[in-house]
């Protein structure tokens, strides 16, 4: 099924407004970030279901699961690779405790990457990122590697994740940044005061993670019914007052939907995709019920007077 797409940054990617994202199908309970049981049948069938239906690219790091994701992709994508661009991470390396820290020195990412070429089955990556910024290892050496693997092959091009518009500075001289991924949602808006205006003018292009806050912005979310070791039941918004103030704004925005005949999750991702600076929004998908959705923001276009009215309901939140 054809779907409308958009350049990212100065690549020849042309991707779909939506993505797959998979740090919800990596869960695992050694994982910190558990989002609870995962059965790995489902998370196949869902990529499987959004590649059918159109969606072009995917979003994946080794730090989901400590490489579960990946591996769960590449079954995914057997007999597949040509149909989609696969977007992964690197710099993310789990510690002896459990948790994680950030290693981007060269020797570690030419390890790195080979780890998630055989997890993805693959030969090449389209777009490789630095997960998060390593405070020990200056950017000019790391991204000298990431030039050096796309001369090999290895990787088509080059982007970053959560990094500040001064290292963006930093590495524009030594060849353009096709994307920078960031959190961005109707109830994280950080990045609309710098790293956006910065991207826009300099040509690159932004996907955002937390689409959906994690599942904070989903129509049938209950923190009642989530797996007692889900990671969400201690995420900040679970906490009080903030989830009765956020549970209120569900349901203003819900009638705002609703209205349209739309769903909450639609109107959420339409308002990222009204942004001029995003090219694309990742939405997390667990089964194919999930996949079959995940379009279905992408075509609402908001008139003035809609914009108006989620921003007017949005004053609840800022305030």
């Amino acid at each position: 099924m054809q779907q409308i797409t958009r350049r990212l940054g100065q690549s020849d990617l042309y991707i779909t407004k939506v993505g797959i994202g998979t740090a919800p199908i990596g869960s695992t309970p050694e994982w910190s970030v558990n989002w609870g049981p995962q059965d790995e049948n489902e998370a196949v069938r869902a990529i499987e279901v959004a590649i059918d239906l159109g969606v072009n690219w995917i979003d994946t790091a080794p730090f989901y699961g400590w490489g579960r994701a990946e591996q769960i992709v590449g079954k995914a994508l057997r007999g597949k690779r040509d149909k989609v661009y696969i977007f992964t991470k690197c710099g993310t390396l789990r510690n002896e405790q459990g948790g994680w820290y950030e290693n981007l020195r060269p020797e570690s990412l030419r390890r790195e990457v080979e780890a998630s070429l055989r997890n993805l089955q693959t030969d090449y990556i389209d777009l490789y990122q630095f997960h998060d910024p390593d405070p020990h290892t200056p950017i000019e050496e790391s991204w000298a590697t990431m030039k050096a693997l796309i001369q090999e092959g290895k990787v088509r091009y080059g982007g970053l994740s959560n990094h500040t518009i001064e290292l963006m500075e930093r590495v524009l001289p030594l060849g353009p940044i096709t994307s920078n991924q960031h959190q961005y949602n109707l109830l994280h808006r950080d990045i609309e005061q710098d790293v956006l205006p910065f991207s826009q003018k300099h040509g690159i292009g932004v996907l955002t993670w937390a689409s959906l806050a994690s599942g904070f912005l989903v129509d049938t979310f209950n923190l009642d019914d989530l797996d007692p070791q889900d990671f969400r039941r201690k995420h900040p918004y679970a906490r009080q007052p903030t989830y009765a103030k956020l549970k209120q704004l569900r349901a203003n925005l819900r009638t705002i939907a609703y209205g349209h005949n739309r769903k909450l999750f639609e109107l959420a991702i339409a308002w990222i995709l009204a942004q001029p600076a995003v090219t694309g929004a990742i939405v997390g998908i667990r089964n194919a019920r999930e996949a079959e959705q995940m379009l279905t923001g992408s075509n609402w276009i908001f008139t003035e007077e809609e914009r108006a009215e989620i921003e007017k309901a949005l004053t609840l939140w800022e305030s």
